[in-house]
């Protein structure tokens, strides 16, 4: 091959002809090869034209002058030859369409932008000098080779085709939706085009997506949106929403899948944003009606495909937790509804079991449905406030919901529960602090535990000490120390107690023989303290059997030693024993009768008599009718005693007889049963206290306010003790203003002008 002969360097003619033949050949046979001499001549004719000093004065600023000139020449020529390969190519372009035009396109712009490539290094001079200069002088439409290919390419063919190719693509994509096998990879070669056609006009050295947006993203929107408009329209139409949601959940997917397999990643959002308002938005009132279906048939696996949908879009879910609240709240009502037409004899562990199990069913849908989400869980704790404060069984008061919890406490608590071990009793513990946490009136439960808790300890009939204790440690974690500190004392004069029987004993040991020890009672005494334990003694009046009298008396001698100054209140109401029946016939071990007090001084009486009239009893024990009456009840039903005349009723004319025949399958027989009367009686004087309580309590919390702010309006002053109160119970604004005017009328504060209450110090 004969060596290439490189044009003259002075002649611009004779540069470009050589320039534009190998120019040609890049661009239309560089998958051949270029031979690298070739190359060389081409570049260094580049070079030697640029560096051309002709047809200029001799001066150094001339010099550059011309070098300026001949370089923008050589820029225009390039320009315009890649003008005119354009137009062929368009030319070329006309006669295909649909797939053909886009494999065309890619096959073109791929050899195309090749050829820029070369040529970008191929005019390497002309870009380091006159194209830089002209760029820093701030001249507009100069740009480097390679941007130059890409602009020509954008205004001289794009501008053309991108309409016919846009149409070619969407009609691509759409037969891929509609189920059929596509050439992915022809899509991700236009997009990824369209994204290089992206040139900043102020600086051609950066990029952006605005072609990209403007003739590939707003079309592929714009069919997205009006293909699923169609087809949501017509699927609705044709099938059960639960298929519909099926059908959105699988295209939003599909979409998805779509970005990352072939589309920008740009798209992303507004893609998701149009699927989400044509496939869920726009048929957000048929969901929400499917919702209530679906919650009625607990359909779980449904409801979590719903969730998901309408969590995606803005405010789609808050219909959706009005409307579950609701239904909440209605099943819950419905199970107490069903479980007593009588809320008086509903049992506490029935109830409490019918409020958790509603509870259980729909937190268990708000954890595996809605993924636990936070504003469902505080619709289903709105909703189980409702129904365990207000429901059938509370019809008269929405006090007995804490009443029935506490009662069934308490019968875990005591001795003969049906728990097996205790970790079982701790296990429903925490399931009723469940319940507790939606009572309202936690000073009414606290009232009512505390009572329980105390003939408990006073009684030892507690299940076990670590039982009592986890209870109480969950009572102070959720209401705070202040809430179970009477509770704690309780506890703790149990336990100094047990101390002070050990010191009792140790002290008659030293102060009286045997003999006087037999003769008394061998007793065990609790002290309490009487501003900690809901203890009252008994209004009724009570004469003690001389054998306790002088066990008591004994004891109190021992405590005023050890403690001067103090005073005992003997609360016989609560006092228990054991009598020893030697008196029954035809037995080998004689029974063994538990009783309270009353019925001690009762039998005592038999000592000296087999048979006694009911006024004698009466007389001997001070007894009123209402208490005595159903005490002696109790002993003709176990027929210790037996009534003359015979099936008579305790009243003044009755006397009363030891059975000698007495007869009971155990040897030791419970006769200490609480009295019906007596429960009911506590049950009502429980509720006065807590009215006193809540009395006192709103009274201290506004004088707190008060003397803290000094100056208040009547209005804060309200929403201030609401605020402070709501913890322990639901205050009436009407109670708090009945109790701001008593403090008024106390001179604890005195009204200003304007609504405004001040404190008197």
């Amino acid at each position: 091959m004969a060596p290439m002969q490189i044009p003259h360097k002075d002649d611009l003619e004779e540069t470009w002809s050589f320039l534009a033949a190998g120019i040609d050949s890049v661009m239309l046979k560089l998958d051949e090869g270029v031979d690298m001499k070739h190359y060389m001549a081409l570049y260094t004719a580049v070079h030697n034209f640029c560096t051309s000093q002709k047809a200029v004065g001799h001066s150094t600023l001339q010099a550059h002058r011309g070098a300026h000139l001949l370089g923008e020449e050589l820029y225009k020529l390039l320009s315009e030859y890649l003008s005119s390969h354009l137009l062929s190519v368009y030319n070329e372009s006309i006669r295909h369409n649909g797939e053909a035009l886009l494999a065309f396109y890619i096959r073109e712009w791929a050899r195309y932008t090749a050829g820029a490539k070369f040529f970008h290094h191929l005019f390497g001079y002309l870009n380091r000098h006159w194209v830089k200069r002209e760029i820093d002088e701030g001249k507009k439409n100069v740009y480097d080779i390679y941007t130059l290919c890409l602009v020509k390419w954008k205004d001289d063919f794009f501008g053309k085709v991108h309409s016919p190719v846009m149409a070619a693509v969407l009609d691509l994509i759409e037969k891929q939706r509609d189920g059929e096998t596509i050439e992915q990879s022809q899509i991700k070669s236009i997009v990824d085009s369209f994204v290089a056609l992206g040139l900043d006009e102020n600086d051609s050295r950066k990029s952006t997506l605005e072609v990209y947006k403007t003739y590939f993203q707003k079309p592929f929107i714009d069919a997205t949106t009006k293909y699923y408009e169609t087809e949501s329209r017509r699927f609705v139409a044709e099938n059960s929403v639960v298929e519909y949601m099926k059908k959105a959940e699988a295209r939003l997917e599909e979409e998805q899948a779509r970005v990352n397999l072939y589309l920008h990643p740009e798209v992303t959002k507004s893609l998701t944003a149009t699927c989400l308002q044509v496939l869920v938005s726009d048929h957000t009132l048929l969901l929400r009606d499917e919702f209530k279906i679906l919650l009625e048939n607990e359909r779980q696996e449904d409801l979590a495909r719903m969730y998901r949908l309408l969590a995606r879009i803005q405010d789609g879910l808050d219909p959706l937790r009005t409307i579950f609240e609701t239904h909440v709240r209605k099943a819950g009502t419905a199970a107490i509804d069903k479980l007593a037409a009588d809320g008086e004899n509903v049992e506490p562990k029935l109830y409490v079991n019918s409020l958790l199990q509603v509870h259980a069913r729909y937190r268990k849908l708000v954890d595996d449905a809605f993924q636990g989400e936070s504003e469902f869980v505080r619709s289903l704790d709105n909703a189980c406030r409702e129904f365990v404060n207000r429901n059938s069984v509370c019809k008269t008061t929405s006090a007995k919901s804490p009443e029935m919890v506490g009662k069934y406490v308490d019968s875990l608590l005591r001795k003969g529960n049906k728990a097996a071990e205790e970790s079982e009793v701790e296990g429903i513990l925490l399931q009723i602090m469940i319940v507790f946490k939606y009572i309202e009136d936690k000073d009414v439960f606290q009232k009512f535990y505390s009572k329980m808790l105390a003939k408990r300890l006073v009684s030892s009939i507690s299940v076990s000490d670590d039982a009592e204790a986890f209870m109480l440690g969950k009572l102070r974690e959720a209401c705070g120390n202040e809430y179970t500190q009477r509770l704690t004392k309780m506890f703790t004069d149990v336990a100094l107690s047990v101390d002070l029987n050990g010191q009792y004993n140790e002290w008659q040991s030293k102060v009286l023989d045997d003999e006087d020890r037999k003769r008394l009672v061998d007793g065990q005494f609790m002290v309490l303290g009487a501003g900690f334990w809901p203890l009252t003694p008994s209004g009724n009046a009570f004469t003690a059997p001389a054998e306790l009298t002088k066990s008591a008396e004994r004891f109190q001698k021992f405590y005023f030693n050890k403690h001067n100054g103090r005073k005992l209140t003997w609360m016989w109401v609560l006092s228990k024993g054991e009598m020893k029946a030697n008196y029954v016939k035809n037995t080998r071990v004689p029974y063994t009768f538990q009783v309270s007090a009353y019925q001690m001084a009762i039998l005592l009486l038999f000592n000296e008599a087999d048979s006694i009239p009911y006024s004698d009893i009466q007389s001997a024990t001070s007894l009123p009718p209402e208490i005595l009456d159903p005490t002696l009840a109790i002993f003709l039903k176990a027929k210790v005693l037996l009534a003359s005349p015979e099936g008579a009723k305790p009243d003044p004319s009755t006397i009363f007889s030891l059975n000698y025949n007495f007869k009971n399958k155990k040897i030791k027989i419970n006769l200490n049963v609480q009295i019906k009367t007596e429960t009911k009686q506590e049950i009502e004087q429980t509720h006065k206290t807590v009215d006193e309580d809540r009395r006192l309590l709103l009274q201290s919390v506004i004088v707190r306010i008060m003397k803290s702010r000094k100056k208040m309006k009547h209005v804060q002053l309200v929403q201030e003790v609401i605020q402070q109160v709501k913890a322990r119970f639901p205050p009436k604004i009407a109670d708090i203003k009945k109790n701001i005017e008593t403090l008024m009328e106390k001179d604890y504060m005195e009204r200003l002008e304007g609504d405004e209450i001040s404190y008197i110090a």
